[in-house]
C-alpha cells in the first residue's frame, strides 16, 4: 500500500495528524508533514508499513481537501 500527500493542497486542518502518527504538524508552514516520505514531482510518497494500513486509510479519508491519496498494492486508487 502506498500513500501520496500533496502538501501544496493541504490547508492545515491537521485531521490526518489525529489519525496516523506518520503525519505531524508543521506549525511554521501551517501544513502537515508526512514523516519519512520521499518527494516525487512535488508529491510526498510513502510505502505504508505493515499493520498501519487502517490508520493510513483513515488519515486519507478525513482530509477535507483530498490532499492525501491512498493506493493498494496493485496501484489502484482506494481513497479518495
Amino acid at each position: 500500500m502506498r500513500i501520496e500527500y500533496n502538501r501544496d493542497t493541504c490547508i492545515g486542518i491537521y485531521q490526518c495528524v489525529d489519525e496516523w502518527e506518520k503525519f505531524e504538524k508543521d506549525m511554521d508552514a501551517g501544513k502537515a508533514e508526512l514523516v519519512g516520505a520521499e518527494e516525487e514531482d512535488g508529491v510526498f510518497v510513502l510505502e505504508v508499513p505493515e499493520g498501519e494500513e487502517f490508520d493510513a486509510e483513515m488519515a486519507a479519508r478525513v482530509c477535507p481537501v483530498d490532499a492525501i491519496t491512498l493506493y493498494d498494492d496493485d496501484g489502484e486508487q482506494m481513497v479518495p
